[in-house]
């Protein structure tokens, strides 16, 4: 059975500010390296086929320091880009619940259910996803692949491979939020 190890990008300064990311490129912050560095070390003796990640500075970052401990490769997936939340990118959080109430709050309980002005739906980023996980599990029918993903793609990409609930996707400081989980891929999930 193919096993994924779901990793977290690490905290970036908009991250630390309530900032809406999206597919803004931000390097990581001192902290989300020290953050990083400290899942390398948890991870020591995890052996993984390879680590993909999205093409983002702070998951390459993160995927890099991440790989140098595992002795891996990182290979890059253009796919495992994060979530375009159009003209939200670059918004406080807090400017968008205070700006579009409605919206912000059925984003934080039904998000498949909007698409952020300019931006892509959740179901548009679920089908990239399923389209990544299914070449995967081709190149690799068993073992361990690494995912190094920012939020909220780390958070639908869970959601597809443990088929719970999406919740809030701008949870990033919740402390209930796992950094990195092993995951098994669901036969469903390799078929789709």
């Amino acid at each position: 059975m193919l096993t994924v190890l779901l990793i977290r990008t690490g905290a970036t300064e908009y991250d630390c500010q309530g900032r809406v990311q999206g597919t803004l490129d931000v390097p990581l912050s001192e902290d989300g390296r020290q953050q990083i560095e400290e899942v390398a070390r948890q991870l020591a003796d995890q052996e993984v086929a390879v680590i993909y990640a999205g093409p983002c500075g702070a998951t390459l970052q993160s995927a890099e320091i991440v790989a140098k401990q595992l002795h891996g490769k990182v290979k890059t997936v253009v796919k495992l880009c994060n979530l375009n939340h159009g003209l939200w990118q670059g918004m406080l959080i807090d400017d968008v619940k205070m700006k579009q109430p409605k919206v912000y709050k059925q984003w934080q309980e039904h998000p498949e259910t909007v698409c952020p002005p300019d931006g892509e739906s959740v179901q548009v980023v679920r089908e990239r996803l399923q389209e990544v996980l299914a070449k995967i599990s081709k190149k690799h029918k068993k073992g361990t692949v690494a995912i190094v993903a920012p939020e909220p793609l780390a958070s639908v990409l869970r959601n597809i491979l443990r088929d719970d609930a999406l919740g809030d996707l701008w949870r990033v400081e919740d402390q209930n939020q796992p950094i990195w989980e092993l995951i098994d891929v669901p036969e469903e999930v390799v078929s789709s």
